[in-house]
């Protein structure tokens, strides 16, 4: 038997630090959860998804080019980036997110698009040092308000919005990301409040009927 704990595999598999609801598989070199759930309201681990964390100069050449503005997020279908959500997540500041196993190239291809800029710029890996989750169901908005004091309608934070703020008394990113039609939420903290977040949702959301959900492709 194997690290990953399963009967004749020999793979080292990367795991999230939220443990995952049984059954669980194995997705590009990651134990997932392989759980469906059919609730309205539901959360899943989206910690193996790529993190690129960009940074580079306020309102300049990089921001152009990454095409998303602080308080945005954008699918990008540039070279590399293959449908990659960019997320403005401060002054700044822009977060990647893409398919799991892909860090290595997407990290090359943002530093692609921002060595054109001429300006200087830094992007660095953050898979396996954030933790994320998404939030599904018409009910999501109301969960993240009793945890959460950001107006949440639809004039405010729309469709694309991105934001940093307290959620359960943690610095969250959190990013509206709406999905086959249905509210949609992302959260995004330091790796090691990963559990907490995940725990703190499931029991605010107790009275909506929330129910964990396990990671299927392509996850973003």
């Amino acid at each position: 038997m194997s690290d990953d704990g399963r009967p004749g595999s020999t793979a080292t598999l990367a795991r999230s630090p939220i443990a995952p609801p049984q059954p669980r598989a194995e997705h590009s070199g990651w134990e997932v959860s392989a759980r469906r759930s059919t609730a309205a309201l539901t959360i899943t681990d989206l910690t193996p998804l790529a993190k690129i964390a960009v940074r580079a100069p306020v309102d300049g050449a990089v921001q152009g080019a990454l095409g998303v503005p602080f308080g945005r997020a954008a699918r990008d279908t540039a070279p590399g980036l293959d449908g990659a959500l960019v997320i403005g997540s401060g002054p700044g500041e822009w977060l990647v997110l893409a398919l799991p196993g892909t860090a290595a190239g997407v990290r090359r291809a943002v530093e692609t698009i921002v060595s054109g800029t001429g300006e200087f710029a830094s992007a660095v890996d953050l898979t396996h040092g954030r933790a994320l989750v998404r939030l599904r169901g018409e009910a999501s908005s109301a969960l993240l308000a009793k945890v959460c004091a950001v107006d949440l309608c639809d004039a405010v934070t729309p469709d694309g919005a991105a934001f940093r703020s307290s959620v359960a008394r943690l610095v969250t990113d959190v990013v509206r990301d709406d999905a086959g039609g249905i509210r949609s939420y992302l959260l995004h903290c330091e790796r090691s409040s990963g559990q907490y977040l995940y725990d703190a949702l499931l029991d605010a959301g107790a009275e909506f009927g929330i129910d964990g959900d396990g990671f299927t492709a392509p996850g973003i």
